[in-house]
Formats: structure tokens, sequence, C-alpha cells
């Protein structure tokens, strides 16, 4: 039977559901797995379904120690719920499906497909395959088959977007395992990119995120050291695209002419988010990072130069093998000099198949925590000092969904200002959407939030805010059994989630 037959192969009923763990490219690697299915006639299961959909497609990380425990948690619980539901299926992809290959089958014989991080294409027909053959379907593809952007996407967001430029990394960090399941860099042609943007632009997006496992490191399989940065000036010429932003760049290859190029281009924001993972020298050395301490101050000291009000950010693993006190302190002086308005800090674990994993001088979780703690208060202290220079200052925010969490019990709204801070505003008395945006005076930080009390200066509606509100509309008006939803989140959050380094990325 043909899976592109959609009138046989699924009846438009059926629902799935996609949860994914990782970093930002799995995110947008899972708006690519529902556009799939949505295009082969599948159907979101409503918020909340936990499980009770015909497909639950798990979108998986191998980041952590535990991945692998979490992973086969989660399967159980669905065992039984899907042997009392005849014809459920469930798909395991992603980063760990590309490292464990067979073993998910064997540990979850009740899988049904099993596919990797260079396949995301063929999930539709591997599901096809193992209901028509009443067998479990691995695929697990050694290169990339298709550029994850040509393929159908169902996006979170109706106002701002992922847009990748490149899959795989060239590095060889010992704490990262990324490099040996998604591959060596391919870089994306950037007449097609730029395609896509355009696009995107007359769908009503006005905010993009350019997304690279080493985002700045793009030109390198064509052979332009200058590619990236011709690139966000490109961005720039862009009618109708507000706010351009990208994750994660390496420092080993953030040059001049890529601050150049922020800092010239009206649409790129005054914010970056570079890992600096360490202090040390020695550290960075072990973790076979290209640069040094003074080489990273040095481009945070170029990059406020050239933008002073830019917003810097950064990931930190502390508790690296051999990491010994004083070299710990050199990463505690290297957060004082860089003052970071937000670091993401990490206690290291072993990853399966990293060199690290097997290296001598594995710190003891004390000595880790204790560290850690003491990181995190001092980049606490940094954040809210860094955010009390934005008090008196006047802001363009776009609103945002999901972003408050207390915004209805305290009649506010959310936001990202230019340089990405979150700031919670009062409730303007016209309308305002997700999209719009609204000009407000920054009147009290706390470490992690700004507040803007008084009454907004002015509200911009927008074509995003247009966008925002069409799909609202039509998704409510979708009949019971084919409702999609809202969309479930706002702006994509350049920053990877707090609970795990962003997959090795930058």
């Amino acid at each position: 039977m043909s899976s592109g037959n959609r009138s046989e192969a699924v009846d438009v009923q059926k629902s799935y559901e996609v949860r994914t763990y990782g970093c930002q490219m799995n995110v947008h690697d899972s708006e690519r797995l529902s556009g799939l299915l949505e295009d082969a006639g599948y159907v979101r299961a409503p918020e909340g379904s936990d499980g009770d959909a015909d497909v639950v497609v798990f979108n998986t990380c191998a980041v952590r120690e535990n991945a692998d425990n979490k992973l086969y948690g989660n399967l159980g619980r669905l065992a039984p719920m899907k042997t009392r539901r005849p014809g459920m299926q469930i798909a395991v992809g992603g980063c760990l499906a590309q490292k464990d290959r067979d073993t998910i089958v064997k540990r979850a014989p009740w899988v049904d497909v099993v596919f990797g991080t260079h396949n995301i294409g063929k999930l539709p027909v591997l599901l096809e395959r193992a209901r028509v053959q009443e067998e479990a379907q691995i695929e697990i593809a050694e290169s990339l088959e298709a550029f994850p952007s040509t393929l159908p996407t169902r996006r979170e967001s109706a106002y701002a977007a992922w847009v990748s430029i490149s899959v795989g990394c060239n590095n060889t960090c010992t704490f990262c395992i990324v490099p040996a399941l998604r591959g060596r860099e391919k870089d994306r042609r950037t007449g097609d990119i730029l395609a896509e943007i355009e696009a995107l632009v007359a769908e009503g997006v006005s905010e993009i995120t350019l997304l690279g496992q080493n985002v700045n490191a793009y030109g390198s399989d064509i052979g332009d050291r200058e590619a990236f940065s011709k690139l966000l000036r490109a961005c720039g010429k862009i009618e109708g695209l507000e706010r351009v932003r990208f994750t994660s760049p390496h420092p080993r290859d953030f040059t001049d002419d890529v601050i150049a190029a922020m800092a010239e281009t009206p649409n790129v924001m005054p914010q970056l988010h570079m890992p600096m993972q360490s202090g040390s020298d020695r550290v960075l050395k072990a973790m076979r990072r290209s640069y040094r301490q003074e080489r990273f101050l040095g481009i945070i000291e170029k990059v406020r130069a050239a933008m002073p009000d830019a917003a810097i950010s950064t990931d930190i693993i502390v508790g690296f093998p051999g990491e010994t006190e004083e070299d710990f302190e050199q990463t505690m002086h290297a957060v004082r000099e860089a003052r970071f308005a937000n670091a993401f800090t990490f206690q290291y674990s072993k990853r399966p198949g990293t060199p690290a994993a097997d290296m001598d001088g594995q710190i003891p979780k004390e000595v880790v925590q204790e560290r850690y703690m003491r990181l995190s208060a001092l980049q606490e202290q940094i954040s809210w000092d860094e955010n009390k220079k934005q008090v008196g200052r006047t802001l363009d925010v776009m609103v945002a969904e999901g972003e408050g969490r207390k915004d209805g019990a305290t009649r506010r709204l959310s936001g990202r200002a230019p340089d990405n801070r979150l700031v919670h505003f009062t409730q303007p008395e016209q309308p305002v959407r997700p999209g719009d945006v609204v000009t407000v005076e920054i009147t009290y930080a706390a470490p992690h939030h700004l507040l803007a009390e008084g009454a907004p200066l002015a509200v911009r509606p927008t074509r995003a805010g247009d966008a925002w509100e069409k799909r609202t509309t039509e998704a409510a008006a979708k009949p019971a059994g084919v409702m999609l939803g809202l969309p479930g989140i706002g702006a994509p959050d350049p920053l990877p989630a707090a609970t795990a380094p962003a997959c090795g990325i930058g």
C-alpha cells in the first residue's frame, strides 16, 4: 500500500503527539515531524493528551548520562496504553535513536519505528510500513538524506520562526557527542535560506532565529569565511523582517566581520549567546576548545565596543574531569570580567560515547555541587546588577505567548526586548496580540526579568499580530476531533533549556 495514498494510509481523525527533548535543533526537527504527519493526514492531539494519541513520537536527546533511562521510563508508561488501544503506534527518533539503534526495540519491543537524525523525512513511510508488515521498522541513515528545511513544517509560533542554516559540526569537543550523531557540518545554500525567510515574512513572521550546531562556522562547507556575516547583512535587506537572532556561535569562528555585521544591520538584535564552557585555559584544552580565556574575553570586549547595549549570555560546565579549585576560580574570574546578562550553568555529567566520560580525574558530586552553587550565586548577582541598568530605559517589546506564567493573575502581558530580556508589562487598554510591539518604560529589575509597571507608551499592531490572530481563529474554528490547538509557545527562545547543555551546540 502506498504511503502517499492519504485516504487509505491514514484516517483523517488519527491524532499524533510529538515529545521533544534536548536542544533547539531538536525543537526545530519536531516542527518538521509535526509538519510531515499533518501532511500525511494526521491531526495534532489536544494539549495534555499525555499519550492518548494514535501516534506518539519521541524526539530524543543523548546529552545526559541518564537520557536512555528517561526514554525507557516513558516508553514503559505507554506500554499498557498501547495494549488497550489496537492500532496505536510509537516512534523513537533523534540523537538517542541514532546512537542506540537496535537496542531500543530490544528493550521496548512495543516500539513500532526507530529513525535517526538524518532521515526524519521517512517517518510517515516507516509508520505505514510498520502497520502493514506488523513489525518494527528500524531505519538509521548514516548521512543526511535531505536538508530538513525542505520538509513540511508545523511551526509552533505564527510570528517567530527558526531557520536552519546548517546541520552537523566539525568540532571535536571531548564532552560532546553531537558530531558523531549529527555528522560533519553541511551548509545550506544562501539563496535557499533567504528564500525561506522571505516566504516566512510573507506569511506574517517578523522574527527569525538562524540555527546551526555551530552557526557562525557557516560557509566552511562552501569555502567562504565571511559567509555568515554576509548572510546577516542580507537578512537586513528583507522588508518586513524586524528581528534577526542566531544561535549558537563558537568563539573560534567569531570574527570581526560578524561583529561589524551585527552592529551595522538594524534588524540584527543586540544579543549574543556564546558558550564559554570554562574560564580555565587548562580545562579548555582538555575540552578541545580552540580558544583560551583571553581570546574569549577579547571577543566580549569587541562586541561591547561595537554594541554597548548588547546582552551577552553563555553556557558554563562546572566539574569537568580534572578541574581543580584553581581552574574553577579562573571560571569565576572570567564570569566577573564578562558580566553576562545570563549564564546557563551545568554540573558536568558523563555522556556515553564521549572522550570525557573515560577521562581520569572525575570530580566527586559533592564538590561539583558546591562549585555549581558558588557560580550560580555569583551569576545571579551579576544578572541582577546588569538588569538594574535597564531601569528607566524605554524599550520596544514584542508581545509573546506563554512567556509569563502569572500574566492572568497580575493583568500583565509579557514579551522580549530587542536584547532578548524578558519584560512583563501592564496590559494596555487597547487589544494587543502576540507579535505586536509595545513601547514601555522599565521601572523594576529582577535577576531574570524586567518590569514595566506604568501604562504602555505606545502599541503598534503588526502583520505578525495579524498572523497570530488568523491562526488562532482558524484553529478555534476546527471541528471537534480535528482541533490542532493554539500555538504552544511564543517567539522561539534562542537560549538553551536550563536543564541540559544545548546538545553540545557551540
